[in-house]
């Protein structure tokens, strides 16, 4: 092995050790433990919005159509069932207003580690259904059927907030 093969391979570990580090640190809803994010599937892991939202914790499809039309497809498969075809529940809870059963669901991070390790109840983890883009992609989706006053809807940005209608009113 030489120096310059030792260098690189040392580099590279490095390199990896500062990307992890920079990652937010997710837990699970009920049981605050680390989530492992390495059992999601490996497809839809790559993308710009997944790379981001590990890094801060901010979902990008928020309100973006090409997403919410992908969100839509994947929430009435996965979801809808136990929270009801627009978020207003059914054998799980609502998802379409102020009240979360879990108030840390409010933030964009809240709502995925919940989507993906599971919570109480009937809700398992995600993370074999759906890849970690699509779980963004139904958080957007989500999100977009709320009916709430939209100075609540905090994982909203303030100009989404301020042109942002409640899903079932007049262009919501």
């Amino acid at each position: 092995m030489t120096l310059k093969t030792i260098f690189l391979a040392g580099g590279a570990a490095l390199a990896f050790t500062f990307a992890a580090a920079a990652q937010m640190q997710f837990s699970h809803t009920v049981e605050g433990t680390p989530l492992d994010l390495s059992f999601a599937p490996e497809e839809g892991r790559d993308t710009e919005a997944v790379k981001a939202f590990l890094q801060t914790g901010v979902n990008q499809y928020n309100e973006q159509p090409d997403a919410l039309k992908e969100g839509e497809e994947l929430y009435l498969t996965a979801c809808s069932g136990c929270h009801g075809h627009v978020a207003e529940g059914k054998l799980g809870p609502g998802l379409n207003d102020s009240y979360w059963t879990y108030p840390k669901n409010e933030t964009d991070k809240g709502l995925f580690e919940t989507i993906y390790g599971g919570a109480q109840g009937m809700m398992g983890p995600q993370y074999g259904h759906l890849n970690l883009d699509e779980m963004l992609k139904v958080m957007a989706w989500t999100r977009h059927l709320f009916t709430g006053d939209p100075s609540e809807a905090v994982w909203l940005t303030r100009e989404q907030r301020q042109s942002f209608k409640p899903y079932g009113s007049e262009g919501g």
